[in-house]
């Protein structure tokens, strides 16, 4: 690995630099499942790790994605409350059957007023929770976890940038330390047991129900508002070799890919000339206008591979990088961040 590739704390590093870096990561056998392999996911996990302040390995073992959630482990959560210059202090009392956590901030700001949280067993078996395995195990840790999220939510919001609920919380299986065990992404459609899945075999075959795996991709896609989830469901298309399928989308007939690629644009807050939006509001496909140019055709697929990598932020990484705006850019340049977002950079 070259030096170009290390980046320290602090050091604001260029969009391919990070591509390159998590490239590299993602080969690490030490990685949570979820970014094994998977440089978008480490990417991801680097760009919100930059948000918060912390260093891109604090990042990726400490927040999960959790059926498109973002979710942190209560250590994270501690670790940006106190960070951000709050006073943070917990207790946990008593044995496994009396056992009780107790949470309380004092912000830096008004430092004479207590934010308070208090988790005992009976709070937890009121809410549903103490029959669960992990809460049987570990009833400390989990009280102790409870307790941190719900002070942190309510003192210091602005600290957690969306990281409001730890894993457990989302109805992950997670270890006495918080940590998913079963951290690969989750199926996005619940199927019942009784219901053929229409995502387990590629191929045009429909299932029991008449629907064919491609157009439960679509119909999943066009239902959901979560951007995360439509990259989640690009990634097991292509798995599934189905991107190039045809799907109906209101009275049109699109490729799949091009259908979950706008789709996630259009989640992201993507606004384009040209796009073609249907009746229902779903269909936002991108549409070659007559005349449009070489750079127009590269700004274009720079976007859709952005999307597709989950960068929310090209306009400012491309700048950062270049030295310019997109829209003063070459196409050279254009495809160039392109081959480097898609992994085909020589």
């Amino acid at each position: 690995m070259s030096a170009e590739l290390v980046i320290h704390p602090g050091q604001t590093a260029s969009l391919p630099d990070m591509v390159r870096y998590a490239e590299h990561l993602a080969n690490a056998n030490l990685l949570p499942g979820q970014y094994r392999k998977q440089p978008a996911n480490v990417l991801y996990a680097m760009e919100y790790g930059r948000t918060l302040g912390i260093t891109p390995l604090a990042a990726i073992t400490g927040i999960h994605v959790i059926e498109g959630k973002p979710s942190a482990s209560a250590a994270l959560i501690s670790g940006l409350v106190r960070q951000a210059g709050h006073k943070l202090r917990v207790r946990v009392e008593g044995g496994q059957g009396g056992a009780r956590a107790i949470a309380t901030i004092h912000r830096s700001d008004d430092p004479d007023f207590e934010f308070r949280a208090e988790w005992d067993m009976q709070r937890a078996r009121d809410a549903g929770l103490a029959n669960k395995d992990v809460w049987k195990k570990y009833p400390q840790a989990m009280l102790k976890a409870r307790a941190i999220t719900e002070v942190a939510r309510d003192a210091c919001e602005e600290v957690l940038f969306g990281l409001h609920y730890t894993p457990e919380e989302l109805n992950a299986n997670v270890s006495e330390d918080g940590i998913p065990l079963d951290a690969e992404v989750q199926q996005l459609r619940r199927v019942q047991s009784s219901e053929g899945d229409p995502w387990a075999t590629a191929g045009p075959s429909q299932g029991d129900d008449g629907i064919t795996p491609e157009q439960g991709f679509a119909d999943v896609a066009g239902t959901t508002t979560d951007q995360a989830a439509v990259k989640e469901l690009y990634r097991q298309a292509n798995a599934a070799g189905l991107l190039a399928a045809t799907v109906k989308v209101g009275e049109e007939s699109l490729e799949l890919g091009t259908y979950l690629i706008a789709r996630g644009q259009k989640l992201a807050g993507f606004t384009k000339t040209g796009d073609a939006t249907g009746d229902d509001g779903v269909t936002d496909i991108e549409v070659v206008a007559e005349g449009e140019s070489e750079a127009d055709i590269a700004e274009r697929d720079l976007r859709a591979a952005a999307a597709k990598a989950g960068l929310d932020n090209l306009d400012e990484e491309f700048e950062r990088s270049y030295g310019l705006p997109i829209t003063e850019a070459g196409a050279p340049q254009m495809r160039e961040m392109t081959a480097l977002l898609t992994g085909t950079a020589a």
